[in-house]
């Protein structure tokens, strides 16, 4: 099948833990860990890291598999990578950096490249974007680099840019591929509550009210003390929950606190009431403890790879069964079982997008 060239902007923790996990699989061979080793032919081994973009002065400049590993990175080691051969590229500022990251990350004074030839030149196929929540203006020019390179976009996090419209019809118009946005963890705190209340409705509960409340200790935590970057976190979470139920109930989800010695793992607690059989009161008390990075990892190596099976066939546009699986606030949002099944169809070849 070939290899699945892949660009990074933004080479922080779930760069860490993407990468990582290549190599460990790539050693491992089929194990724990994967929704599915085999995605339209294509397994974990075959996904290549061509270039990446930061603006960290400990980064930029230094080999990928070194870059990772560097402060304020903080999530878990589970493998040495070996030396890629890429070094990462000075990015665009913009509004990537919030006020309390600015006095964790000073940034490089080595000057800015061109996105968009560093994207050609290094025959990138998609380009995935883990920038710090918030970074709107940013991941606005990141998504320009890759139409003006003519690969496709994988958005990872909460702004929201595959499921626009605006944005969807100019990469249909060029014949690329969209996915995301917000990548939805393996085992995560969405998923989880999005099943619950999916549940809850099935067995007839009358859902009242629920709520989410995370905390964690590395820099997406940190950066998301500061609330005006919030508003798409808090929305794509939101209406992820939300979608599950024909009615509207009072929902009340988003971070809550950075506790610093937690690095890089995450805490939820979900909530939710409702009524059953009579009218009696149902309430269900969830605690959830993951590894923040590596939850997501498991679901971004099936969104790259969903992606290069659209290059490979010339869909274009929003890909929406790949969004709905992969992503919090994708075009179309769908149960987990509906969003799963959906996958497996474009995968295979059986639904177009």
């Amino acid at each position: 099948m070939g290899r699945i060239r892949v660009a990074i902007a933004g080479v922080g923790n779930c760069a860490s833990a993407l990468i990582q996990g290549i190599h460990y699989y790539s050693k491992k061979g089929p194990d724990e860990g994967l929704t599915y080793w085999d995605v339209g032919g294509y397994t974990p081994k075959d996904i290549e890291f061509v270039a990446a973009f930061d603006v960290n002065t400990r980064k930029v400049g230094k080999d990928l598999s070194k870059a990772i590993y560097q402060a304020p990175n903080n999530t878990l080691k589970i493998i040495e990578v070996p030396t890629i051969g890429v070094k990462v590229k000075r990015g665009p500022l913009l509004d990537g950096i919030g006020k309390y990251l600015k006095g964790v990350i000073q940034v490089s004074n080595q000057p800015e490249v061109d996105v968009a030839k560093e994207l050609k030149d290094s025959g990138a196929e998609i380009l995935v974007n883990y920038l710090p929540v918030g970074s709107t203006a940013a991941s606005h020019s990141y998504a320009e680099a890759a139409l003006d390179s003519g690969i496709a976009f994988v958005n990872a996090i909460p702004v929201f840019i595959a499921s626009d419209k605006g944005w969807a019809d100019r990469f249909s118009q060029a014949g690329l591929p969209i996915a995301g946005d917000d990548v939805m963890s393996q085992v995560g705190a969405t998923v989880l509550h999005k099943t619950l209340v999916k549940m809850a409705i099935d067995r007839g509960v009358k859902v009242n009210e629920t709520y989410q409340l995370n905390i964690g200790g590395d820099t997406d935590f940190l950066n998301m003390l500061e609330e005006s970057r919030l508003k798409d976190k808090r929305e794509s979470k939101t209406s992820a929950v939300r979608a599950m139920s024909p009615y509207e109930v009072p929902t009340r989800i988003g971070p809550s606190d950075y506790v610093p010695f937690l690095d890089n793992d995450k805490i939820c607690y979900i909530w939710l009431k409702g009524r059953y059989f009579g009218g009696t009161t149902v309430k269900m008390d969830v605690k959830l403890h993951v590894v923040d990075a590596y939850d997501s990892g498991g679901v971004m190596v099936d969104a790259i790879r969903g992606a290069k099976l659209a290059l490979d066939r010339g869909t274009s546009g929003q890909l929406e069964s790949l969004s709905a699986f992969c992503f919090k606030h994708p075009p179309t949002q769908m149960p987990y079982p509906a969003a799963k099944t959906a996958f497996e169809e474009f995968t295979s070849g059986k639904r177009e997008r």
